[in-house]
């Protein structure tokens, strides 16, 4: 049995711990509500590039363009999109689950593959695997990613699939539905697709300078690059919003934790007193005899 002073420092060190994860609790939400604004910001200009690219398509453009061509696939590029850091629950564990599905759906239908980790958690976990050929890891990448990060990651994605060195690009990432609801999806994100959108007369009137041709290649590499820009959005709100669930369910556990220490500290000390009372009561009872 623990003694009255060690369930003190277990006591002690049980609410420090939930001091700490509360904290991270009220850090995780803030974050996760700026990732969740950004990711709605990004929404519309993805709805105006669909608009755009269904009319090119309606128009025959889209045909020729390399980004567009489909060929039978021998070799495929995965994108695997992980945190960087743990204590986010199940988060980087559902990733790389679906990831090595799709491995072994390659494997069992005799394609070759290449990946591409962003995060470090995926780095380090398919560094791990045997026969795996890595052409790029991007970790500690901003909570919105710009600039040259995110150039980066379409230019190496984009020359793959125009070199012919892959026939398709897939991207594995956590779909952010809400802060209670997140799923692991694969994506496909070359050759280029896009849903079809009703056309305003915006679109349909507009005047296509220099050529169409010019346009269509702008808005191509533009749609891949907001397709991996709005995975990398949902995966980091994704990410903040199961981080917030796992330090809660840490909180309340360190709570109910520290309620059943507390009451067995009382009973100690409640043991001790009545120790003590009975000695007294010996002891007085001994000098009266």
């Amino acid at each position: 049995m623990a003694s009255l002073r060690q369930l003190k420092q277990r006591i002690r060190s049980v609410k420090n711990t939930k001091q700490i994860t509360k904290a991270m609790q009220l850090v995780a939400a803030s974050k996760m509500r700026r990732a969740q604004d950004a990711d709605k910001a990004s929404a519309s200009y993805a709805l105006a590039a669909n608009e755009l690219l269904t009319y090119l398509a309606s128009q025959g453009a889209t045909k020729d363009h390399p980004l567009f061509k489909t060929r039978p696939v021998k070799t495929r590029l995965i994108i695997a999109v992980t945190g960087d850091k743990t204590l986010v629950g199940a988060y980087n564990a559902n990733v790389m689950k679906a990831y090595l599905k799709e491995m072994l759906a390659d494997k069992a239908a005799s394609v070759e593959n290449r990946t591409l980790t962003i995060g470090r958690q995926s780095s380090r976990f398919v560094a791990r695997l045997k026969d795996v050929e890595v052409i790029g890891a991007y970790n500690h990448l901003p909570d919105r990613p710009d600039g040259a990060e995110l150039r980066s990651i379409l230019t190496t994605v984009c020359d793959q699939f125009v070199s012919g060195a892959v026939d398709a690009v897939d991207i594995v990432f956590t779909e952010f539905k809400s802060s209670i609801t997140q799923r692991v999806v694969t994506k496909r994100l070359l050759p280029a697709g896009f849903t079809a959108e009703p056309v305003s007369d915006v679109i349909r009137e507009a005047l296509y300078e220099p050529t169409v041709e010019t346009v269509l290649d702008g808005v191509a590499y533009r749609l891949v690059e907001s397709q991996i820009f709005q995975a990398l959005l949902d995966a980091k709100a994704s990410e903040y919003s199961m981080q917030m669930i796992a330090m809660k369910n840490a909180t309340d556990n360190a709570t109910e934790l520290s309620g059943d220490l507390t009451m067995e500290m009382n009973r100690v000390r409640q043991g001790a007193i009545t120790q003590e009372l009975a000695e007294i009561s010996g002891g007085v009872e001994a000098l009266n005899e």
